[in-house]
């Protein structure tokens, strides 16, 4: 079976977005900075922060806070609005059961991706987005294939449809990594939860 290339489907979607809102998943703001100046132009974007992976409530405070600084000092084209939700980590835990030993990168990740993608679909449905999609897809360690694979399955899902995306390409991690120095962002050395923190 060949490899789709996302970022080609995401460039044929481009053409044709003008005005179009979009929820987009952040997993925290170094990994958004590059999304956010990417996609704004062609989008009136709102920022879904949700994060139950994240295990420490510090750790999670401090990207949320740092994802909120980002958005009030990165220049946008379209106004960029934020949807904070509230810090759930019993719910990573459930999806993890059974999963705790999984090396990062495996089926934990993969239910880790879905939990999260199903909360910005049933948000984009409820409040009538025209698309949803994640950032998660930017870091070299994430399953792009996989993200899109459950992206596309909840579209089906909940009616709403999902915008394919690889943001690693066109050098997207690269460029991440320049905006964080530039707007001094924190950029944590781990995915969230404690199983990535101790396999670090």
């Amino acid at each position: 079976m060949n490899k789709i290339n996302y970022q080609k489907e995401l460039d044929k979607i481009l053409l044709n977005t003008n005005g179009q809102t979009l929820l987009l998943h952040s997993c925290c703001a170094p990994c958004s900075s590059y999304v956010l100046s990417y996609l704004n132009k062609y989008f009136k974007i709102t920022i879904l922060y949700y994060n139950p992976n994240i295990t420490d409530e510090n750790e999670y405070k401090k990207r949320k806070a740092e994802q909120i600084k980002l958005i009030s000092e990165l220049p946008a084209e379209n106004p960029i609005e934020i949807i904070d939700c509230d810090y759930e980590p019993d719910k990573f835990f459930e999806i993890s059961k059974g999963l705790e030993d999984c090396p990062e990168g495996g089926k934990r990740c993969f239910k880790c991706y879905e939990l999260r993608l199903e909360k910005t679909a049933k948000l984009a449905k409820k409040h009538n987005f025209d698309w949803f999609c994640t950032t998660l897809s930017i870091s070299p360690l994430k399953n792009a294939q996989k993200i899109n694979e459950i992206g596309t399955e909840l579209s089906k899902k909940h009616g709403v449809k999902f915008l394919p995306s690889d943001f690693k390409k066109k050098e997207g991690f690269k460029q991440s990594i320049e905006l964080s120095k530039k707007y001094n962002l924190y950029r944590q050395n781990y995915c969230g939860c404690i199983y990535s923190k101790n396999q670090k």
